[in-house]
């Protein structure tokens, strides 16, 4: 039967080292890949390769413009014609480079296709320039539609935060800092070294060093069960067994979901810190917008939920890279919804809000997560403690609460 695995990221050169890797360990694989940078004459290039080289190649037609929706529906179609002709063990889905995982994951597990892994290439060194760089994708040639605004610092952190593999490749600029930020940035990733060369997979002997030297709790649970899985064999290489290790696309879309993601815990090593931030009473909605810029150039990323004196009911979601800030609503905090309601909620999210259950709030809070190198963790909570209401503010109540100025109706277009 085909497996499926997607190999993501903005690396392109670790990306390519990546599936290289797999088509050299994997026999009768291929890797699918839709160049989307042609899209500027009408169509999308599509090339199989195996580990000779090019198999096939073809064009889709844009769809509506859009060279991702065009990626879509080219897609599953040439999955089913490998799965259909019996010759292919694995399809590996080369993204790429703005194209994020978790939407072609949708695409491949919707599709009845058997989708066994999923994949972000990363360079070490690479990882806080990207997260530090908010020119939007359209800038750097990277948009996959005339619509895209997305930046490039908040795409690369969703495609390595959805990712349950990283696959690390050989940096000779990468230091402790960079290894540091990028195992906060995701502690309960696997993270596999690529390798250079040496198809036996022990060729990056600094990457398996910082394995044996990092302490478990810094590597995260699911990290450290990553490094020995009970399904290996020997001689495989392990980015091989992650390509087959599994992948539930509904876990992995609640462990993204603000009211129940899976934030970094805090941490401070080698120079890089994680502060975890956790309160009870709501941001005053003023305050909180005038101290934006502020709190968004404290760290390369931050993320988590927050709570508006002024929309009391509502869950708010803070994703910030690159200097820039989105703000969603998220729908209704548990704690405003009737009993009955509750039956309508994933298992996942009502399990996340018994955890941080209130006896006054129930589940209303903030939690922020704030990861950098240079992290003043001092001066960012005094600041995000400035912008919590005042004993005063919070003694009126929420009819008052909810009459103070909406600051953040911009930004969430109502």
């Amino acid at each position: 039967m085909l497996s499926v695995a997607i190999v993501g990221g903005l690396h392109a050169d670790a990306r390519r080292a990546a599936v290289d890797r797999l088509l050299a360990e994997v026999p009768g694989s291929v890797a699918l890949h839709h160049d989307l940078a042609t899209a500027v004459q009408g169509t999308v290039v599509r090339t199989v390769r195996d580990r000779t080289g090019i198999v096939s190649a073809g064009e889709a037609p844009l769809v509506n413009d859009c060279a991702c929706c065009a990626l879509r529906e080219d897609l599953v179609p040439e999955l089913e014609r490998l799965a259909a002709d019996g010759l292919t063990r694995l399809a590996v889905v080369e993204l790429w480079d703005s194209v994020e995982p978790k939407a072609m994951a949708e695409v491949v597990a919707s599709a009845d296709l058997r989708l066994t892994g999923v994949i972000t290439a990363v360079d070490p060194a690479l990882v806080l320039p990207y997260l530090g760089n908010g020119d939007d994708l359209a800038e750097a040639g990277l948009a996959a539609a005339a619509t895209d605004q997305r930046t490039v610092a908040d795409t690369f952190a969703r495609q390595l935060e959805y990712a349950p593999v990283l696959a690390l490749a050989t940096s000779q600029d990468a230091d402790d800092e960079d290894r540091a930020l990028l195992a906060q940035l995701h502690p309960t990733a696997r993270q596999v070294p690529i390798g250079d060369g040496d198809l036996s997979g022990r060729g990056d002997r600094d990457w398996e060093s910082w394995f044996e030297r990092r302490p478990a709790e810094g590597q995260g649970a699911a990290g450290q069960a990553g490094l020995a899985s009970a399904d290996s064999e020997p001689g495989r290489h392990p980015l091989a067994e992650a390509a087959f290790g599994g992948f539930d696309v509904e876990a992995a879309a609640a462990a993204q979901h603000p009211a129940c993601a899976l934030l970094p815990a805090e941490a401070d090593e080698c120079g890089v810190a994680t502060l975890v931030w956790h309160r009870r009473r709501p941001f005053h909605p003023e305050r909180l917008y005038a101290a934006l810029e502020d709190l968004c150039c404290a760290a390369a990323r931050s993320r988590g939920r927050f709570w508006l004196a002024d929309r009391p009911d509502t869950l708010l979601h803070w994703d910030a890279a690159g200097g820039a800030l989105c703000v969603e609503n998220a729908g209704p905090w548990l704690a405003s919804l009737p009993d009955a309601a509750w039956e309508l909620v994933p298992p996942v999210r009502r399990a996340a809000a018994a955890l941080d259950w209130h006896p006054e709030h129930g589940d209303c809070c903030q939690h922020l997560v704030f990861t950098s190198p240079g992290l003043d963790r001092d001066g960012l909570e005094l600041l995000l403690e400035s912008c919590l209401l005042t004993d005063a503010e919070y003694a009126a109540g929420r009819t008052a609460w909810k009459q103070l100025p909406p600051a953040f109706d911009s930004l969430l277009e109502v």
